[in-house]
């Protein structure tokens, strides 16, 4: 057999003593189909579901994913791996009905808010915002919870950070985790020269003004 040639010879003794030999071309193997991994293609179904194909294919340029032949995704591309697997391509709603997730920049038209402004609240854990996989555009969960939480005057017993964190006797970081955790009470102000986020420092000290005189003083 010789495997360069692509040959097989073969040498058949009959039973009458007869020998035949016979020179065959051997099956060419075939390469295995260029497939792109399988992790891609579950990733690519996720996100379908909720971006169309032009921001699939930033994501997935993002992560540092390729092609089966290892080119960067296009639109075109990522179009023609969802029409491969029958992978169903995203489709708006017309009406996102209350409480859906949107964009960061849908988020800061309806609260009021610039872009920057939502993205430094989400990173500072003020509001949670949601990723699909890493990469992908950050959302906001729209609610009226959320909604109450800017506005355009600041309540009674809301100071500024750096009066929370003197008061408090704590870093900022500090202020923010106990936010986060739902220790303190905090809105954000959108509007005029007091703009920013507010912390409820009294009703964490509920004693910090209670100047009752003891017995004997």
């Amino acid at each position: 057999m010789d495997r360069d040639k692509q040959q097989a010879h073969l040498t058949l003794r009959w039973l009458g003593g007869l020998i035949s030999e016979l020179e065959l071309a051997l099956p060419r193997s075939q390469p295995a189909p260029n497939r792109t991994d399988e992790e891609t293609v579950e990733l690519v179904r996720r996100l379908a579901a909720h971006y169309p194909d032009a921001v699939i294919a930033g994501i997935l340029n993002r992560q540092g994913r390729r092609t089966a032949t290892e080119l960067r995704f296009t639109t075109n591309r990522v179009c023609s791996l969802r029409t491969h697997w029958e992978i169903p391509r995203f489709e708006p709603s017309a009406e996102p009905p209350l409480g859906e997730l949107v964009s960061v920049r849908e988020a800061a038209r309806i609260l009021g808010v610039s872009a920057p402004t939502l993205h430094r609240c989400v990173n500072d854990g003020f509001i949670a915002g949601e990723q699909l996989t890493p990469g992908a555009p950050w959302r906001i969960r729209m609610s009226e919870q959320l909604r109450a939480r800017f506005v355009e005057q600041p309540p009674e017993g809301y100071v500024p950070m750096l009066d929370a964190m003197h008061i408090l006797g704590v870093s900022r970081q500090t202020v923010l985790q106990r936010v986060k955790r739902g220790e303190l009470e905090a809105i954000h102000v959108r509007c005029g020269r007091r703009k920013g986020l507010r912390i409820n420092v009294l009703d964490s000290l509920p004693n910090l003004f209670d100047q009752t005189p003891t017995a004997g003083v």
